[in-house]
């Protein structure tokens, strides 16, 4: 009768098998009992992988990450440098956490929100997207100018945190361990010259409200984003390890640093020396932002600051051809899926650099005159030549046409 037991889950016969367990209704053999404690350990590891987040993952150290960075980015090597310790310490923080309230529970390292100030085109934004990709971290970005106080028309400042959800697929998880590129941060200065009676509703009431989200705290964030509703269902998500990356052009901003500067006496750091050098912002603190509109509080939320050099010619040029994924690098391959060979020469990349510094809008409007002149060609793909020569006449005529 025992040679008869079988295992009720597979149907091994007892001399098929190294042992039998019995229980009261069935019996279960060594192979089963494996196979389904590697699924249940499988199922818990993966859980647990997924509850850590970025903490399974190596970090980067910062020379790893600028070198990474130099590869999408062309020069802004001080700016670069600033951002891989900044994040590399962010990420490093989080990793510790659980055995810093071990071994060290009089130390607390906060968090430290980046502040990128720089002319449009210089890549702020791209300096916030190329960290994420190279982390594999969530990342999102919202536009300040959007944002108002509650109860006004445009959106509360939780929305930010909504697209940073939608990014994961609501993943709470991966999402607390994300970026936010927070844009045109300058647009929500205050308005200490404007005499309307009007509330600033997208200023200063902006500032305070994004104070609680900056500093971490568990948020209440609509799923949908836009307005929160008494009857919406809110999903809770702790800001503590999202890192906050805002930019912006503060125009004008140079101006309150010159006018600070000039007032130094000679001995700290004379007139002809800055004259010289010509590039206020180097010099920038926290003064000169709080003269500008921010108000101290947002301003201590963004410890780290740095700069971003305008472009000129010769950088602009780089962008073209340099970068893992510079425009002529993207033309090139577009045609090249029409089997079409395209070449530029040099003459004609310095008309494009030339023109591109002329408009002021930075590496974006390479793109602006890149469409003019590689617009007809595509076109007429049918009808384009297998190996395109663009020279500086023919770019000349595009961009004048």
């Amino acid at each position: 009768m025992e040679d008869l037991l079988k295992c009720n889950f597979c149907g091994r016969k007892k001399n098929e098998i190294t042992f039998l367990i019995s229980g009261i209704s069935g019996h279960i053999c060594n192979f089963c009992i494996e196979k389904t404690y590697f699924i249940i350990h499988k199922k818990f590891l993966d859980a647990e992988k997924k509850k850590n987040g970025f903490s399974q993952k190596k970090i980067k150290k910062p020379k790893e990450i600028k070198s990474f960075l130099d590869k999408h980015v062309v020069e802004q090597n001080e700016a670069k440098k600033i951002l891989s310790v900044a994040v590399y310490n962010h990420y490093k923080r989080i990793l510790h956490s659980k055995n810093q309230k071990n071994e060290n529970e009089d130390v607390e390292i906060e968090k430290s929100n980046i502040l990128l100030i720089g002319n449009t085109g210089t890549g702020k934004t791209l300096l916030a997207r190329s960290i994420s990709k190279l982390l594999k971290v969530p990342f999102a970005i919202a536009d300040a100018t959007t944002l108002t106080e509650a109860g006004y028309v445009g959106e509360d400042v939780e929305s930010i945190l909504t697209k940073l959800l939608q990014s994961v697929d609501y993943d709470i998880n991966s999402a607390e361990k994300g970026i936010i590129f927070l844009d045109e941060i300058d647009k929500i200065s205050r308005k200490n010259n404007n005499p309307s009676i009007t509330r600033d509703v997208s200023g200063e009431g902006v500032q305070q409200a994004l104070l609680k989200i900056l500093e971490g705290s568990v948020i209440n964030v609509p799923p949908q984003g836009g307005r929160k509703h008494p009857d919406q269902k809110m999903i809770p998500i702790n800001t503590e390890n999202i890192l906050f990356i805002a930019g912006g052009t503060f125009d004008g901003i140079e101006k309150i640093v010159s006018d600070r500067i000039e007032k130094i006496p000679i001995g700290f750091l004379t007139q002809e020396r800055v004259k010289k050098n010509n590039n206020y912002l180097k010099n920038i603190i926290s003064t000169d932002l709080k003269n500008f509109g921010l108000i101290p509080e947002l301003i201590g939320r963004f410890p780290v600051i740095t700069y971003l050099h305008p472009l000129n010619k010769n950088m602009l040029k780089r962008i073209l051809l340099e970068p893992k994924n510079a425009l002529i690098k993207q033309y090139q391959k577009l045609f090249n899926m029409d089997n079409i060979s395209m070449n530029i020469t040099d003459k004609a990349l310095d008309v494009i650099a030339d023109k591109t510094f002329q408009v002021g809008l930075g590496a974006r409007g390479l793109r602006t005159f890149c469409e003019k002149i590689f617009l007809d060609y595509m076109y007429d793909i049918e009808k384009t030549q297998p190996v395109l020569n663009i020279d500086e006449n023919i770019v000349m005529n595009k961009i004048i046409n």
